[in-house]
């Protein structure tokens, strides 16, 4: 795989392109660099969990969970749905799943 080179000649409206570019990519990422979000992610590529799923899957207190979870969601990650009194959380941009594929064959996938 190579690297892409960015030309120096590059026009104004492509170098303002690429700083919005990498102001979307900063967000995403800051938004997984935290071990209990990419937990939340991880466990979410598997499919829907509700918060208390999540909590025990976790081993961590709902307030933590739910800070978690509101950071992913502000960042358009997940996406919830509500049944009856329980809240269901799954992924909601394929961004985070191609992440988490990603992420499972740079790290685990190794470690069989």
């Amino acid at each position: 795989m190579s690297t892409r080179v960015f030309s120096e000649d590059i026009d104004e409206s492509s170098l303002e392109k690429m700083s919005d570019v990498a102001s979307q990519a900063s967000s995403f990422l800051k938004a997984i660099a935290h071990d209990g979000r990419l937990m939340i992610l991880c466990h979410l590529a598997d499919g829907e969990k509700s918060v208390t799923e999540l909590e025990e899957l976790l081993s961590a207190r709902q307030a933590a969970v739910s800070q978690q979870l509101s950071r992913l969601r502000l960042e358009g990650l997940i996406d919830s749905r509500r049944e009856g009194k329980s809240i269901y959380y799954h992924l909601a941009d394929d961004r985070a799943r191609r992440i988490m594929d990603l992420v499972y064959d740079l790290f685990c996938g190794s470690h069989k």
